[in-house]
């Protein structure tokens, strides 16, 4: 029997900030929160955190988030750490991990830049319990709400897509498009994003283009890359999916 590799999932995503009014520290550290009040809900091993060190040693000694919030600690640290960059802050990367190996490991972070090109957010995980089609989603649809970006995708970490200098299909791919059936038929589901307009009436955002939706997607499996990639060809062809540069 072929034992199969642990899947690892990473989760990336690229939002514009107000370059007029960009977010403070505190304003990055609370959605960092929301998502991890979210994920919590989703795996009780997403539920602690801590700031990324040098070692475990070191990444163990400062809690991100208590009931109630960032903790202190964070913000003091991290308030510290961005004061001793010369020349101003430019960028401002924070990295978090579930304090968890292997298996259990998770991370989190987010990279902000205050330059026209997008900031980042990740997360990433091993978790199986948390691995689940309806899980995933969620999780989709939460940095999707928090981050408003201009794509999300979910793919397992070494994922080899058709095209380099665009975003990938993988498991899932969300874009700040109306998408249909009739546009790309080769999709397992298209799962529309709702919000507000300028006016706050409701109205469609964006879509979730899933894959697969039986099982974990995985690029061990022949058919799961088989659909992504058809996915990715459709949509280009289509001229539906944005290169790097053009975001």
């Amino acid at each position: 029997m072929k034992n199969t590799p642990p899947l690892s999932i990473a989760f990336r995503a690229q939002f514009k900030i107000d370059l007029t009014n960009p977010p403070s520290l505190e304003d990055d550290l609370a959605k960092l929160f929301e998502l991890r009040q979210h994920l919590r809900q989703l795996s009780p091993k997403l539920a602690e955190w801590f700031l990324g060190g040098d070692t475990k040693d070191e990444a163990f000694l400062y809690s991100a988030f208590d009931e109630s919030g960032p903790t202190t600690a964070i913000a003091a640290v991290l308030r510290e750490k961005y004061r001793r960059k010369k020349g101003g802050i430019i960028s401002r990367p924070i990295g978090l991990w579930n304090g968890e190996e292997g298996l259990e490991g998770a991370t989190m972070g987010q990279l902000y830049r205050q330059v026209k090109e997008p900031s980042l957010i990740h997360f990433e995980t091993e978790i199986a319990e948390f691995l689940e089609y309806s899980k995933v989603l969620s999780a989709t649809r939460k940095i999707v709400e928090l981050w408003n970006p201009l794509f999300s995708s979910v793919e397992p970490v070494f994922y080899e897509s058709v095209f380099k200098d665009r975003p990938s299909v993988g498991w899932m791919l969300y874009l700040p498009r109306v998408l249909t059936v009739q546009q790309v038929p080769e999709a397992r589901a298209l799962v529309p994003v709702m919000g507000k307009d300028a006016k706050g009436k409701d109205k469609q955002l964006g879509t979730i283009i899933v894959s697969v939706t039986d099982e974990p997607f995985s690029d061990e499996n022949p058919e799961h890359v088989k659909i992504a990639n058809a996915i990715e060809i459709r949509l280009v062809d289509q001229d539906l999916l944005p290169r790097f540069s053009a975001l």
